[in-house]
């Protein structure tokens, strides 16, 4: 965990871009893109795989990227280069992507505790990700 100004990051997770198709993936009709997770215990990881027309950044379609929780979206975002958001893509759990001298930064901002954020996002409850009705 650090601070940077008057804000409070920590790391929730790695996202990486994949072609391989993997058991228990999950589709977003919004994004094209079809995501699943690693059985790794030391950080959890998803896998995100994109369909040719998904209409998200290259730099998130392209490039890993790490996601921080932080105590003040709005703040972390402020004077920064958003790539998408700031929406909220499971219910209680706000997200926006920042370029960061290059790579895609994940921020996160909610009061979720992390089983129920994987919880929602495995089974689809309360994450309007992944239904039709997703508007950014």
């Amino acid at each position: 965990m650090f601070m940077r100004d008057d804000v409070t990051y920590e790391f929730h997770h790695i996202g990486i871009p994949t072609h391989e198709v993997r058991d228990g993936e999950r589709y977003s009709p919004q994004y094209r893109m079809y995501t699943s997770d690693s059985d790794c215990q030391l950080a959890h990881i998803q896998y995100h795989r994109f369909e040719a027309d998904s209409p998200l950044h290259e730099l998130m379609r392209t490039i890993p990227h790490s996601a921080f929780k932080v105590d003040d979206l709005d703040r972390a975002i402020d004077e920064q280069q958003v790539i998408l958001g700031p929406y909220e893509p499971i219910n209680g759990f706000r997200v926006a992507v920042i370029v960061d001298d290059g790579m895609p930064v994940e921020l996160i901002q909610t009061a979720l505790t992390d089983d129920v954020i994987w919880n929602r996002a495995v089974t689809g409850r309360q994450a309007s990700l992944y239904t039709a009705e997703l508007v950014d």
